[in-house]
């Protein structure tokens, strides 16, 4: 009797043992494939713009994951982490984190800080650009992920707790506010406005921008399936029904904007289809654990028509050069699915969504969220780019952006050997 006991006891130890590992596995992998998306985001603003700031752009992603990393490790974390009031951690710098945690904390954080760069491609002088990384990966992210993701944060403490899943406002939302406001800063690309009209700048190569959309799509399986911080689960909230309603989203947005735009313009638009999956992605980003599949695909299929009207509301009516339409689809689209969760999430079986519940309770939680990170952000960010403005300069020279920035800022060129007709347009 004793040994079968003790036997039981020890295969009940190795089984805990095994889901632990392949828990931090998942979480190892997830972190992997969120730290792709940095590639995905590469060739997403580079295929969106004009191919004299390829190397530009590429230099500002590698900057943004290797300042991000180093930064993060060394405050950041901490800061979001750490023992906290509510609003703040202050604790165990560099010493505070586990490495798998660390790791996967520090791709989201980078993610936050590359929104930013394809808002303001095409014009921002590269060491500007340096410092408000830096500044972006050092306080102004960690510190809002830690009013939600921080148990002792005051956003997960409502009365109502508010529900941001994987990032829809703590990552998406905070770089899509800090994008508008340097947009706003920094001013519009040469030739945008002609008599106050925008003008259409093409992106010079559509291949790279739908590559880089795929590989984001790919990545965001690790970016929503992650944040579960395990495999299993049960039902509702394992890993795998949080990467199928992500898909699902992520399906419904890209046809939405493709309807959208067919509908509108009498012919599908291949931008504005990539970036309706992204914002389909991001619409599913804070309730892809509080979601049904068909709460997902109407969620995902808002998002992806939303887009549509935000970018050329922003571009027409605000007069906002955003080179790649990150503002609309990380900002926005953010907003929007973190409301959503109040209009009809669940909880496990349980209703919490104004259309199925009944009750405002989710929902109001969830705009004082929408609103405290839009604020936030924009009030941070502002204030940094006044800074960097009126110290070191946002906007590289009339002269420099005609060359373009990779000979300006960098000295090199993306394609050698081709002869770079923008630079005499």
């Amino acid at each position: 009797m004793y040994p079968t006991i003790f036997s039981s006891l020890l295969i009940n130890q190795d089984i805990l043992a095994t889901k632990g590992d392949m828990g931090m596995l998942w979480i190892l992998i997830s972190g992997i494939l969120v730290f792709f998306m940095q590639s995905g985001f590469t060739l997403v603003e580079s295929g969106m713009t004009r191919s004299k700031n390829v190397v530009n752009i590429a230099m500002k992603n590698i900057l943004d994951i290797a300042v991000g990393s180093l930064v993060y490790w060394l405050i950041g974390y901490s800061l979001m982490y750490g023992s906290s009031n509510g609003w703040i951690g202050w604790d165990g710098f560099m010493f505070n984190q586990g490495p798998a945690d660390l790791f996967f904390q520090t791709v989201f954080c980078a993610t936050a800080a590359t929104i930013v760069s394809g808002a303001i491609a095409g014009r921002t002088k590269y060491s500007t650009y340096i410092v408000f990384s830096l500044v972006m990966t050092a306080l102004i992210y960690p510190i809002a992920g830690g009013w939600q993701w921080n148990s002792n944060g005051w956003l997960a403490n409502l009365d109502t707790p508010f529900i941001d899943f994987a990032g829809s406002s703590i990552v998406h939302s905070v770089g899509g506010w800090a994008a508008l406001v340097g947009a706003c800063i920094v001013g519009p690309r040469m030739g945008k406005y002609i008599n106050g009209k925008p003008v259409i700048i093409p992106g010079h190569n559509k291949l790279l921008a739908t590559l880089g959309v795929f590989i984001l799509w790919l990545g965001w399986f690790g970016f929503n399936g992650g944040s579960q911080l395990a495999w299993g689960g049960n039902d509702a909230v394992s890993a795998s029904m949080v990467i199928l309603v992500t898909n699902l989203s992520a399906s419904a947005g890209a046809l939405g904007a493709l309807f959208t735009t067919w509908l509108k313009d009498g012919k599908p638009n291949l931008d504005m289809t990539l970036n309706g999956a992204l914002a389909g992605l991001v619409s599913i980003t804070a309730g892809c654990g509080n979601m049904t599949e068909g709460g997902a695909v109407l969620a995902g299929l808002i998002g992806g028509i939303l887009v549509v009207f935000s970018m050329e509301f922003i571009e027409s009516k605000l007069k906002i050069d955003d080179a790649v339409g990150a503002v609309s689809v990380h900002g926005v689209a953010g907003a929007w699915g973190t409301l959503v969760i109040g209009l009809w999430g669940v909880d496990g079986d349980k209703a919490i969504g104004l259309f199925n519940s009944g009750s405002i309770a989710q929902l109001s939680s969830q705009a004082i969220g929408v609103l405290s990170y839009a604020l936030w952000a924009s009030i941070i960010a502002f204030i940094f780019f006044y800074i960097l403005k009126k110290t070191m300069g946002l906007r590289v020279s009339k002269e420099e952006e005609i060359q373009g920035l990779d000979l300006s800022e960098h000295g090199t060129i993306a394609y050698p050997g081709k002869r770079q007709r923008e630079i005499h347009d």
